[in-house]
């Protein structure tokens, strides 16, 4: 049906629209609706809790995440936690399904909020995708700014469409038995993790530059750009469609079309429909046949169909409502299958991927050292189980002492979080990271135990420390002063007699001068009280290394402790 014929349609079923567009509020409104696009005018409602949801997710990002003020102190986070940080990682289906296979726990609070997104898409099928995602919502953003300028390039909005049909189930097969082997990679392609660590690389960098300065940036390499260009793999292919990423390739997605075979509302098409074709072109996920009628998997209940239907042939009802509907066969349409092939290779291909990765990560661990963990890390093998690489425990840490890894760790270990102690030390009043992270990959702790926590141990570097030193050497308690000043007491100064090189002249000085010159004080670690908090190391560093440049590197590092160490949390 051309234009006109449905201007005349438009105007037939609904004059009011006609006269508010020449004058009044009313045409007011209309004329700025069809500007924002025909989705906004169609289903405003739908709207509006998408810009409220993206809200809560930025004012999380930006404003909770980011504790910093001129005084820190305990209560800072808390204070500014008005609810939690990590809700809309915790309802990302695929995150608390594929942890849960990968670590073989339930993280409670992951499992609860999973179920409870669940339960609400058999009302509202996959809402998390049409209502909910801030993902979504900055690709629809991106689709109006850009990706309608490249009408061109867009696939047809109907028919099948090769590959691309089922790509998302494929990648959401690829991710379970990956997840299935140990091997998490929920983290690189589903859809909140995605977004956050974007965001982090992103829009974290200009707010950490802004709020304490360039010189807390971290350094970039290569695995900064790979995730800059994983964010905008997400947003490049709207090119070729509307919301392309959501319609065929979020494995997030997926998963809430697959729970939708339990749905309980469904959209319905009456008899009343006249074939103007208008559904088809508004709807942002092409859950529509060439036949009108709907592709359950896909549908998001976005009504913005129905917001368009000049005769009002669509509703919204329970999926077992059948009088008065559209015959299905007016145009007859053949689903394209799933194939069962694909799903066996792509199943194939993620299982031995995996295992060339566990096998890479376990030759390449004989000859790199551990990562530092944050505290209340659990055991390194499970951690990289868990870690889902969301980013939220790199923006909440006000140091920030915690870095994305790259692949000196190995594979698996990309993106997830280590201390970098040279650039600051973990602060004795914060616990941000361990209240922050979805999966339980770093367990929560109150102030109290996060203060006995170990993290690793420091350990004096006698070549360079300047008592130990056998040229230059002098007196230094810089790390003894931090360590007090932070309240472990884990470092103490201690006398050792050293050799005069060369001997004084014989009878220049009294036996108790000799004495005191032949004695120095150096720092000595006690193991039992020392948490591996850094903040000797970042001291060390910043005022030898950086600013007086008279040391190569800190004189005092913090080692992992050994995995079996009774400090380590289980």
């Amino acid at each position: 049906m051309n234009r006109t014929r449905l201007r005349r349609a438009a105007n037939h079923y609904f004059p009011f629209l006609k006269k508010s567009r020449q004058t009044g509020w009313r045409g007011r409104i209309h004329r700025l609706l069809a500007r924002i696009g025909p989705v906004t005018r169609s289903s405003p409602w739908r709207r509006t809790i998408q810009v409220i949801a993206l809200a809560m997710f930025l004012v999380a990002f930006v404003y909770v995440c980011w504790p910093y003020s001129q005084h820190f102190d305990e209560t800072l986070f808390s204070s500014k936690e008005t609810y939690p940080v990590e809700l809309f990682l915790l309802i990302d289906p695929l995150v608390g399904v594929s942890t849960a296979l990968a670590g073989r726990i339930v993280n409670p609070a992951t499992f609860v909020w999973t179920l409870a997104i669940l339960a609400f898409c058999l009302l509202v099928p996959r809402a998390f995708c049409g209502y909910l995602c801030p993902l979504g919502t900055l690709i629809d953003a991106f689709d109006w700014l850009i990706g309608r300028r490249f009408q061109r390039w867009h696939l047809p909005e109907n028919g099948p469409k090769g590959g691309w049909v089922h790509a998302k189930y494929y990648l959401l097969a690829a991710v379970l038995v990956t997840s299935l082997t140990g091997v998490l990679t929920a983290g690189f392609v589903a859809a909140i993790p995605v977004l956050t660590r974007g965001m982090l690389f992103t829009i974290g960098r200009v707010q950490l530059a802004w709020l304490k300065g360039i010189g807390h940036l971290p350094a970039t390499d290569w695995t900064f750009y790979l995730s800059i260009g994983l964010f905008m793999a997400v947003f490049v292919p709207s090119l070729f469609g509307r919301r392309f990423w959501c319609r065929y390739l979020c494995p997030s997605g997926a998963t809430l079309s697959v729970f939708n075979w339990f749905r309980i509302g469904e959209r319905k098409v009456e008899s009343t429909c006249i074939h103007c074709n208008r559904c088809v072109e508004i709807c942002p996920f092409d859950a529509i046949r060439e036949d009108f009628t709907t592709r359950t998997s896909d549908c998001t209940y976005c009504q913005s169909c129905g917001g368009v239907c000049p005769t009002g042939a669509i509703q919204f009802v329970t999926r077992w409502r059948t009088e008065d509907l559209k015959p299905s066969g007016d145009i007859p349409v053949q689903p394209r299958p799933v194939s069962r092939r694909a799903f066996v290779a792509t199943s194939v291909l993620a299982a031995s991927a995996a295992a060339v990765v566990r096998g890479v990560d376990s030759v390449s661990q004989r000859n790199c050292p551990a990562p530092i963990r944050p505290p209340g890390s659990v055991q390194e093998d499970l951690f990289l189980d868990l870690c889902i690489r969301c980013g939220q425990c790199f923006v909440v840490c006000p140091g920030p002492v915690l870095r994305p890894a790259g692949w000196e760790h190995g594979i698996e270990s990309l993106w997830t979080p280590v201390a970098d102690l040279d650039h600051a030390g973990c602060h004795q009043d914060c616990n941000h990271c361990t209240l922050v992270c979805p999966t339980g990959a770093i367990r929560p702790l109150d102030l109290a135990v996060k203060r006995t926590t170990h993290m690793g141990l420091a350990q004096v570097d006698t070549e360079s420390c300047w008592p130990f030193r056998k040229t230059d050497r002098r007196e230094c308690d810089l790390c003894f002063v931090e360590c007090e000043s932070a309240g472990y007491h884990a470092i103490e100064m201690r006398e050792f007699r050293i050799e005069l090189d060369p001997p004084p002249p014989e009878g220049m000085f009294s036996a108790d001068e000799l004495e005191q010159m032949s004695c120095i004080r150096a720092p000595v670690v006690d193991p039992d009280a020392c948490v591996g908090c850094g903040i000797c190391q970042y001291r060390c560093h910043t005022r030898f290394v950086l600013q007086e440049k008279t040391l190569p590197r800190s004189a005092i590092v913090v080692v992992p402790e050994d995995r079996n160490s009774p400090h380590r949390p289980d």
